[in-house]
């Protein structure tokens, strides 16, 4: 089983959200942390826009990686969100984004954080685990998704 999928909980699944931009994504994923997980809503919207400023954590291909370490955090913490309109996200393609998984990790998860960087990287170079994820209706089926996703040798 991959990192994310152990990662990654039907509850931290959104689909369809509708947003206007990526300040706005934003507000709606610390909003979500603070409600699910007890996440100071301010801290998360820091970080990530923080985070942001650094570059772009857009892909290419419809997919962004928001990820930041975050004050305080125990542990790590994933979302993934499909927006119902794909936002400018400042991608290397220049295509807006529809598939977003967040990484929000404690200070000190640097190995870990980098690993999962690099899994959900390949994940969604895979052009069939993106055409599949978006065609899931249900957070249960998208997490099914991410379950079953093996890591290339």
């Amino acid at each position: 089983m991959s990192t994310i999928a152990k990662l990654l909980s039907s509850k931290d699944i959104r689909l369809d959200m509708e947003v206007s931009s990526r300040e706005n994504l934003f507000q709606e994923i610390a909003r979500h942390m603070e409600c699910a997980h007890g996440m100071p809503q301010e801290w998360v919207f820091q970080s990530l826009t923080r985070r942001e400023k650094t570059g772009s954590t857009a892909l290419g291909k419809g997919v962004a990686i928001p990820h930041a370490r975050v004050k305080d955090l125990q542990q790590i913490h994933l979302a993934y969100i499909r927006l119902r309109q794909p936002i400018p996200f400042a991608a290397p393609d220049g295509k807006p984004v529809s598939d977003i998984l967040v990484i929000l990790v404690p200070k000190e998860a640097t190995e870990e954080h980098l690993r999962i960087l690099s899994e959900v990287t390949q994940m969604f170079s895979d052009p069939q685990f993106r055409q599949q994820l978006r065609q899931c209706s249900k957070a249960e089926e998208t997490k099914r998704l991410f379950d079953g996703w093996l890591i290339p040798a």
